[in-house]
């Protein structure tokens, strides 16, 4: 573009007409709009190819092909991403995390429609995965690039990046709230009052784009016949706990199984595993095929029986434990096959698995109950509804969200009360177990996780070399306290770290507890080093990170400690007040004015 072209003069134009926080609510508005088309698109995108395939009902009989479809669309989607695209394009939420967490907040433009390319394909065929994390990431991508187009600064950015994020939520599930309170939960932007009314703004626009395109109906049709009574709280705390278990299954097991697929090396290794895995599972569990909404609505409506029409399990429809078994297994499996979906080469997200999870494990724990002579009925879709939200706000650590989405989902606003409850005993059951969301867990794990807390944030982009100081005089143990004293004559401080022949520590002499006989020169020769040194507090070793070093400065309350390598061989030292000089040098430096 021609910095003398018709778009730079418009920018010139609005630089002098709209004041930036004017201008930044407009934009916020297109991301909405956009973000919403983007979300309606792939909605009807995976529609489309699922009535080409299926007919738009496959419930009433056997379809082989089923098994098939889901194989054909993840080796589909694996290609276009390896060939075509030439990134990876998976786990949307976590490359949003880790743009924001490196202060860039650019995303780039390809993202913006690659994942909805990917998703599409990859779950209108029957993949095992929700389309909600590639539209999020997709909507970030819009906000960034939004911004980067109007010439706006970083801290603007990231706000569009959160924007587009909002609308992206608001504009898939029509939910405006859980869009505006997803954004703050997980994504944690450090927000002001000024800021939250440009992501209330992209929610809003979104949902209501939603609401005219495709009708005011929520998501999930649901009716609450049976009144939730206050003697029933503990059976919700429970089923909270219990929700927050199943998330640290789902947590751990999917981590574990993405990392193994990780190590396969070639594409091709990938997709054999994930086909063959993927295949069997629907085989032996057709609810698997898909995002699983259609489950979702039979278990919220009471038809939970009809899920086992067509299985090897129609055996069991007859029998109380049929179900729960049936259920179970499907539960447990589940995490293999969103797992094998992505790794094997699709493109899709936990949004719909949790929810999907989530309605599975509430109506177990009520039909489960129910069964018992000494409990208290539970109704099976309410409770179906509150395991929703249980799962959801576990594994993304955000019960807000998962109260809100809930609740706008279904529009199931009677049971707020519950669905506080059971969100916040889910929430913190797992994080009993687990510190970080399945989000953040992969960048907590490499450092790169700066979203959550801003010290934290400093201290990850302080690193070593910018504190250590190599100053010190190095002594011997043999040496004399009359050399001794020639070298504190020519040193500035304090402390002299002893050293053998290796250059290994050996201890330190401090200034302070040889300072009574410095001046005596009848003893220069009578003592020697080894008999002042005294042990260092503790020893830092090269390798370890900010973080840690300071909870060694905290525990030993020493001022300087040593440096090391992994040989014990002395570096240099650190200090309290070199981390803080260069702690504040950063703080300014990346976050201020947030």
């Amino acid at each position: 573009m021609a910095e003398d072209g018709f778009f730079y003069k418009i920018l010139l134009w609005r630089e002098r007409r709209i004041q930036e926080k004017n201008f930044i609510l407009i934009v916020s508005f297109l991301v909405g709009i956009c973000t919403a088309a983007s979300a309606i698109i792939l909605k009807q995108l995976i529609h489309f190819i699922q009535q080409l395939l299926t007919g738009g009902n496959h419930a009433g009989e056997v379809n082989y092909m089923l098994l098939i479809y889901p194989v054909v669309g993840i080796l589909l989607a694996g290609l276009f991403v390896k060939y075509i695209v030439r990134d990876d394009i998976s786990h949307g939420v976590t490359k949003i995390l880790y743009a924001i967490s490196q202060r860039k907040s650019r995303i780039k433009p390809h993202n913006s429609w690659t994942s909805l390319v990917a998703s599409s394909v990859t779950i209108g065929f029957g993949g095992s995965v929700g389309a909600e994390a590639p539209i999020v990431l997709t909507g970030a991508a819009i906000g960034s690039n939004l911004g980067r187009l109007f010439r706006l600064e970083q801290k603007t950015l990231m706000l569009l990046v959160g924007c587009g994020a909002a609308g992206a939520i608001a504009g898939i599930f029509k939910a405006p709230i859980a869009g505006l309170v997803f954004v703050i939960e997980v994504l944690m932007l450090d927000l002001t009052m000024t800021s939250v009314l440009p992501l209330l703004i992209s929610s809003v626009t979104a949902a209501t784009v939603s609401y005219v395109v495709t009708g005011p109906e929520a998501m999930f049709k649901f009716s609450q016949t049976e009144v939730f009574e206050i003697g029933r709280i503990p059976y919700v705390l429970l089923l909270g706990i219990f929700c927050g278990l199943v998330s640290l299954y789902v947590t751990r097991v999917m981590n574990n199984i993405e990392g193994k697929y990780r190590k396969l090396g070639t594409f091709w290794k990938k997709f054999l595993l994930g086909a063959m895995m993927l295949s069997i599972l629907i085989f032996l569990f057709p609810p698997l095929y898909g995002e699983g909404y259609e489950t979702i609505g039979m278990l919220l409506n009471g038809q939970f029986l009809t899920m086992m029409d067509n299985t090897l399990f129609s055996g069991l429809s007859d029998s109380y434990w049929g179900i729960i078994i049936f259920l179970s297994l499907i539960l447990l499996f589940k995490v293999f096959a969103s797992s094998a979906t992505n790794g094997g080469g699709g493109t899709g997200g936990i949004f719909a698995p949790s929810l999907y999870m989530g309605c599975i494990a509430g109506f177990i724990f009520s039909h489960t109950s129910n069964y018992l002579p000494f409990t208290m009925y539970l109704s099976e879709k309410n409770f179906a509804l509150l395991g929703m939200a249980g799962v959801m706000s576990a594994i993304m650590h955000a019960p807000l969200t998962g109260v809100f989405l809930i609740a706008e989902l279904t529009g199931g606003y009677d049971l707020f009360l519950p669905l506080m409850i059971v969100s916040i005993s889910a929430y913190l059951t797992i994080l009993m177990f687990e510190p970080h969301s399945i989000y953040s867990m992969r960048l907590a794990q490499k450092g790169e996780l700066m979203t959550h807390h801003k010290d934290k944030a400093v201290l990850t982009l302080l690193k070593m070399d910018d504190v250590i100081e190599k100053d010190f005089e190095v002594v011997n143990p043999h040496m004399s306290l009359g050399d001794l004293v020639k070298v504190i004559a020519r040193s500035s401080r304090n402390a002299f770290p002893v050293v053998d022949d290796k250059g290994v520590l050996l201890g330190i002499v401090q200034l302070d507890n040889i300072r009574n006989i410095m001046f005596r020169p009848e003893l220069y020769e009578r003592f020697h080093v080894s008999k002042f040194m005294v042990s260092a507090a503790s020893k830092i070793e090269i390798n370890k990170s900010m973080e840690q070093i300071m909870r060694i400065f905290d525990d030993t309350k020493a001022w300087n400690l040593p440096v090391v390598d992994m040989q014990g061989r002395y570096i240099g030292f650190v200090s309290k007040s070199k981390i803080f000089n260069s702690y504040r040098e950063v703080l300014v430096e990346n976050f201020s004015g947030d």
